[in-house]
């Protein structure tokens, strides 16, 4: 990444975390209700899907996970387990222990098994309807998302409050385009 869309880049983090900070306080009880209702946009057929435990102010998708449970899919979170490398996902259903990580982010413990996602529900600062995404720039899950369509087909849905839209996201060749947006509105296919 060159130095300029860097600089670009963290200037969009600092102003998006505050648009998604005001988005939870507003909504933070009723969007993952929305989000549960409505269901993923892609069929089970006993898939594994990633989620995220809420870290900060990202949406909570526990209600969502606790209904994909009941679909019969298999739930999992993500883990970083090095810097520059992809994640690694475990096994977890809510209700099941978790640790806290290097971060203070909840991860299912070690003992949990290792599993990889068809499907990944991804937080996000920003997004756009072409699927760009900010993150928290650490790059983990464009890793993750390359090495995983490099060997079969995945399914990136970002997940993120209707408010955390902006019109283009900086962006440059290693940054992995979701293939759908989750909101408490709306979801919908990235163009």
């Amino acid at each position: 990444m060159s130095a300029g869309l860097g600089a670009v880049k963290k200037a969009a983090r600092a102003a998006a975390a505050s648009v998604r900070n005001a988005a939870h306080d507003a909504l933070k009880d009723s969007a993952p209700l929305a989000l549960a209702a409505r269901g993923l946009p892609v069929a089970s057929q006993k898939k594994i899907v990633s989620g995220f435990y809420p870290y900060l102010s990202e949406i909570s998708i526990l209600p969502l996970f606790a209904k994909l449970v009941g679909e019969g899919w298999t739930t999992a979170l993500p883990i970083v387990v090095g810097k520059e490398l992809p994640l690694m996902f475990r096994r977890w259903v809510p209700g099941d222990a978790l640790v806290s990580d290097l971060w203070d982010i909840q991860i299912p413990a070690d003992t949990a098994p290792a599993v990889e996602p068809d499907v990944l529900l991804v937080p996000m600062l920003a997004f756009d309807r072409k699927g760009y995404r900010l993150g928290y720039g650490g790059g983990f899950y464009d890793r993750t998302l390359a090495k995983l369509r490099a060997v079969k087909l995945v399914t990136a849905i970002g997940v993120a409050y209707a408010g955390q839209e902006i019109d283009a996201v900086p962006h440059d060749a290693h940054d992995q385009p979701l293939d759908w947006i989750m909101t408490e509105r709306e979801t919908f296919k990235c163009v």
